[in-house]
């Protein structure tokens, strides 16, 4: 599996807002998360249930810009920015980095969140 070219169109569903299919499409179900907010899920499917409930708590989205990403093997990373106005009122602008280990059928096995500021 070419995980460049997985790297490449699991960004792509990233940057069109859909962050649930992403999880759907490129997660293998043994896959886990943890982020810098002390976060994380265990499961392909608690990380499904944690995007589908981030989405629905989204208002508007003003942005989501991606800037780049590197692979290394079946490790990648993605810089991407996020800019949303939630439904209670807040905002969130979010500058990440996205760590993934992909595994050899070109599933991501895990995924970690680093804060670019």
């Amino acid at each position: 599996m070419n995980i460049k070219e997985q790297v490449e169109k699991m960004d792509a569903v990233v940057a069109k807002g859909a962050i649930v299919d992403a999880v759907k499409e490129f997660f293998a179900d043994n896959a886990n998360t943890s982020d810098y907010g002390d976060g994380g899920t265990t499961g392909k499917q608690a990380m499904v249930t944690k995007m589908e409930g981030f989405a629905g708590s989204i208002a508007k989205v003003n942005g989501i810009t991606h800037h780049h990403s590197i692979v290394d093997g079946n490790v990648s990373a993605s810089e991407f920015t996020f800019d949303f106005d939630m439904a209670d009122g807040s905002k969130i602008f979010w500058h990440e980095i996205i760590r993934r280990i992909w595994n050899d059928e070109g599933k991501v096995t895990h995924e970690e969140y680093f804060n670019a500021e």
